[in-house]
């Protein structure tokens, strides 16, 4: 079982949106894009406690916070899933509402002509929808869930009951907002949903209850509450019979059974020793927000155990996680699901995933569109594992990417940035600060296709690169947003004739002084009286021999504004002001 589609029209950020999932899927994107609200989505169709909340919707959660039209009529938020891959079971159970989908070509089948429904990319699915609009007549907005097919006589549907919900299995995690009510047996907790899974009742409640009830509260007459209580007593009966307020006293309080379930929750140890020797426990939210999520998704797991068939969706599962452990929850949670749905921002999840399963996510005027990430251009799926997959799920996770013709300049590039706000804090950012992610595309002939990868994605792309032909110039032109061309045709040369001769000087005194000139150049070796152009030489052969050790980059990282190469420092400038200017829009 998985979602195979969800459209969503008039929900909160989202005007309109239609986006296809895999069996496996995570939505990356800027913040407040929308990845959470397609999750939150999807609850408001397929989540069993959802339609209980009170209120289901509100004036927040229509696009723009328009509920109603210039006329005054009602806005309808509407929302389709449409799921497939149904077991047997599920099959027999929605047999009233079954539709056919064609998982090649992404498309529900518009009736069932045998022909059709035989071929084997043809799936059964049913097809569910949210309507939500305010309700004048109530002064209230209302919600409701139902199956879209079959269409009634009266052209209505039959009602998405919360029986009809349990046998879809939808589970959602939200970013750490489960987790302080995960251990209570609150309706809807994962404590609630394992006790109700193994079809445990606790007949415990009248007990606690009648407990409570008994506790005996300040009766002692020396705090002076007991004789109090009785001149209220005294004073009460001189207005109303005497039974009626008979024998006042304190009690714990006056909780319910709804009460309990709320309050009601798991203590665990913390480590701390009291005097006695006895361990502190305090409750399960009170725990560290590492503890809280690793136990949630402990639950989880066994909610997926006793399941069998069951979608999840996660909000940001690297959130107070340390990698290694992202990476056995994305793991764990993807083997023991039928569809496993998350949204990260975290390399480290990203780096689980096949860029096919990967949907970055966004939006243009209330548009939102989900396009899967792919392979990029020439890399192989065993050099992407091996080499390039860190910095690809970087820029995939950036608004802004600069597309580097070799290493060289990957390195070069940030540090002269990071220098630049070092020195000049108040003039210049670093690439961090503005959000732009650096692709190293290993050759001048990549630069265009990978340019064009990423600007299909959504990103604003940058690129620098050693002087072109004009034929090569034309194609990185018309592939990215911002191309910079250097006018020397290698990028050591770009540093070393850009550079003042004393900066040169001085970085490579320094290799030779701290031990760190090669053995294998020490006929090269600078000096101090060594004449410029042959100190060129030696650092042009030094940088080009060293490049995966970025020694340009710490030449830079050493030099000041004036010292470096005016093309460097121009780039880092206008990339920036770039990057303001279109943030300002």
């Amino acid at each position: 079982m998985r979602i195979a589609k969800i459209k969503i029209e008039r929900y909160r950020g989202i005007k309109e949106c239609e986006i296809y999932l895999t069996g496996r899927t995570v939505l990356v994107g800027d913040n407040n894009i929308g990845k959470s609200t397609i999750l939150e989505a999807i609850d408001l169709v397929l989540g069993p406690e959802r339609l209980s909340r009170s209120p289901v919707i509100d004036e927040h959660d229509f696009y723009a916070g328009e509920y109603l039209d210039k006329e005054g009529n009602p806005v309808e938020i509407n929302i389709e899933v449409i799921i497939v891959d149904l077991s047997d079971e599920q099959q027999r159970y929605f047999r009233n509402h079954l539709e056919w989908w064609d998982n090649e070509n992404n498309l529900l089948i518009d009736g069932p002509p045998p022909e059709s429904t035989d071929k084997e990319s043809v799936v059964a699915a049913i097809r569910l929808g949210f309507k939500g609009n305010y309700d004048a007549d109530e002064d209230d907005f209302t919600g409701r869930t139902y199956f879209l097919s079959p269409k009634k006589d009266d052209g209505t549907y039959e009602p998405f009951r919360t029986k009809d919900k349990r046998v879809c299995g939808f589970l959602f995690l939200r970013t750490l907002r489960t987790g302080s009510r995960a251990l209570s047996l609150e309706r809807g907790s994962l404590l609630d949903i394992i006790l109700r899974l193994n079809e445990l009742r606790l007949p415990m409640w009248e007990d606690v209850l009648k407990q409570l009830r008994d506790i005996s509260v300040a009766e002692n007459p020396e705090l002076g509450i007991s004789g109090i209580l009785e001149s209220v007593q005294n004073s009460v009966q001189s207005f109303v019979p005497s039974d009626w307020a008979d024998n006042p006293h304190l009690r714990v309080s006056d909780l319910t059974r709804a009460n309990l379930r709320r309050i009601l929750t798991v203590f665990m140890a913390t480590g701390s020793i009291r005097d006695d020797g006895t361990e502190y426990a305090a409750p399960f939210q009170h725990q560290g927000t590492g503890t809280i999520n690793a136990l949630v998704l402990t639950l989880l797991s066994m909610i997926a155990e006793l399941k069998q068939n069951v979608i999840f969706a996660m909000e940001e599962p690297e959130i107070a996680i340390p990698p290694y452990t992202q990476k056995r929850i994305i793991q764990s949670v993807s083997s023991k699901s039928a569809q496993a749905i998350f949204t990260s921002h975290s390399p480290y999840v990203l780096e689980e995933f096949d860029p096919s399963e990967i949907l970055v996510i966004n939006r243009v005027g209330g548009k939102l569109t989900g396009v899967p990430a792919k392979y990029p251009p020439s890399v192989k799926p065993k050099k992407y594992r091996d080499e390039f997959r860190r910095r690809f799920c970087e820029a995939l996770l950036a608004r802004r990417v600069l597309i580097t013709e070799g290493r060289t300049e990957y390195d070069s590039f940030p540090a002269v940035a990071r220098r630049l706000q070092e020195l000049h804090g108040e003039e210049y950012k670093t690439f961090e600060e503005l959000g732009v992610a650096i692709v190293n595309a290993e050759a001048e002939s990549q630069v265009a296709p990978i340019g064009e990868y990423f600007r299909k994605l959504g990103k604003t792309t940058f690129a620098v690169f050693d002087k072109q032909s004009d034929e090569n110039r034309r194609a990185i032109e018309s592939a990215v947003d911002y191309p910079f061309e250097a006018q020397e045709k290698g990028f050591e040369d770009v540093i070393l004739e850009g550079s003042k001769g004393e900066a040169l000087r001085r970085y490579a005194l320094m290799l030779v002084n701290d031990g760190d000139w090669p053995s294998h150049m020490s006929a090269q070796k600078p000096t101090e009286t060594i004449p410029l152009d042959d100190l060129k030489k030696a650092l042009r052969e030094f940088f080009t021999k060293s490049k995966a050790n970025g020694s340009a980059a710490d030449f830079l990282g050493q030099c000041s504004k004036d010292e470096m190469p005016e093309f460097l420092v121009s780039i880092v400038k206008s990339i920036q002001v770039i990057i303001e200017k279109r943030s300002k829009r």
